[in-house]
């Protein structure tokens, strides 16, 4: 019996079946008003993960598309600082650098940002700040109410990519401050990749930029989106949105706190099972910073490669994720978002424990220990 194979990275993310069943259906017009509920239906809930009471609005395009329309439509021609602990974070970076002057923030992967730095960047005229929520390249939880609260007091529009919390962590954009946040489909949603969703304060509002892109102005989604039925300014991914519309259904069904919670708890066992195994976890943080909750970054153990690793895992049938760029062969990651369970964490554990014994390192029962924090 052929199984599909199990993606345990930090996104894509298994689809449920129910969201796959969504994308079936015969074509409808988008124009008309069954797609306008779905589409409204769908903001609703998005509107409560990403903890706000702005306006919200989807683009047909992955989630950076949704960070370069934040950028563009509300830093141009801004001084910009990027914070960037992260390949994501440079991406924001190099996105910023298209549109307005950039100074980048760098720490190194995985290590906690400079906040000193950033209120140093403000009080010399800084207009707005970039940041990666969640740093899944290093795995890494960045202070998004501290660097909210920076932002407001300098009077800065916070521009934030959520990319891989929103859905599956604690997400508070209004109380933070804010102003404009982006979330991806194909990650906590567990939908479909190819769209994103993008929250905008009154404040952003104010200061939206009168030169703007075409396919990403955000003031034309604005005016679409107020409409009835609601609408996108241009054609949509059809059957994306109804995708998306089936996960928010069942992200519903199972209830924002519980999610939340089933997020925590996986990747509770994940860093419980690393520390059974006697295995690094790359992250180094501060009183500021925390272990992703959605992406565990784990060091590869002297001695072993990422294809012993990674390719004796991709043996059972699952896949985890490697290091990115000049992290390649150094640390591997385990995802913990979407849909998924006790079983498949479990199942994903049991192959990383065998292929670390396999390859001669002398790992610990970190599926016990896993197993303690889910079950016991």
């Amino acid at each position: 019996m052929e199984h599909e194979p199990l993606l345990m990275i930090p996104g894509p993310v298994p689809i449920p079946q129910r969201v796959r069943a969504a994308m079936t259906r015969q074509a409808i017009n988008h124009r008309g008003p069954e797609f306008g509920a779905a589409y409204a239906d769908t903001v609703r809930t998005l509107k409560t993960l990403f903890g706000t009471a702005n306006e919200l609005y989807i683009i047909s395009g992955s989630g950076s598309a949704g960070m370069e329309a934040g950028v563009a439509n509300f830093a141009r021609d801004k001084r910009i600082v990027s914070l960037v602990n992260g390949k994501f974070g440079d991406r924001f970076a190099k996105i910023g650098a298209r549109y307005g002057t950039v100074t980048v923030l760098e720490s190194g992967w995985g290590t906690p940002l400079d906040l000193a730095a950033l209120e140093r960047e403000f009080e010399a005229g800084a207009e707005v700040v970039t940041m990666v929520h969640n740093e899944t390249s290093a795995g890494i939880k960045n202070p998004a109410p501290e660097v909210g609260k920076l932002a407001r007091k300098h009077d800065a529009l916070f521009i934030m990519d959520g990319v891989t919390s929103i859905g599956g962590d604690d997400v508070r954009m209004d109380e933070w401050g804010v102003d404009v946040a982006v979330v991806g489909s194909q990650k906590c949603l567990a939908a479909p990749a190819g769209l994103a969703a993008i929250a905008v304060s009154e404040r952003a509002w104010d200061r939206i930029s009168e030169k703007r892109p075409f396919y990403l102005d955000m003031a034309a989604y604005r005016k679409s989106g107020k409409g009835t039925p609601m609408e996108t300014p241009y054609t949509p991914a059809v059957p994306l949105f109804l995708a998306l519309c089936e996960a928010c259904k069942m992200i519903e069904e199972e209830g924002v706190p519980a999610r939340i919670a089933r997020h925590r708890r996986m990747a509770d066992a994940v860093r419980a099972a690393a520390k059974g195994w006697g295995v690094e976890l790359f992250p180094k943080l501060d009183e500021h910073h925390a272990y992703s909750n959605t992406a565990t970054a784990m060091r590869i153990p002297d001695g072993l490669t990422d294809k012993d690793l990674r390719g004796t895992v991709k043996k059972f049938g699952i896949e985890i994720a490697g290091g990115q760029d000049h992290l390649k062969g150094k640390i591997f990651r385990i995802g913990t978002m979407g849909g998924v369970g006790a079983q498949e964490i479990l199942a994903t554990l049991a192959a990383v424990q065998f292929a670390l014994k396999k390859s001669g390192f002398k790992a610990g029962d970190g599926v016990e220990a896993a197993a303690e924090v889910l079950f016991g």
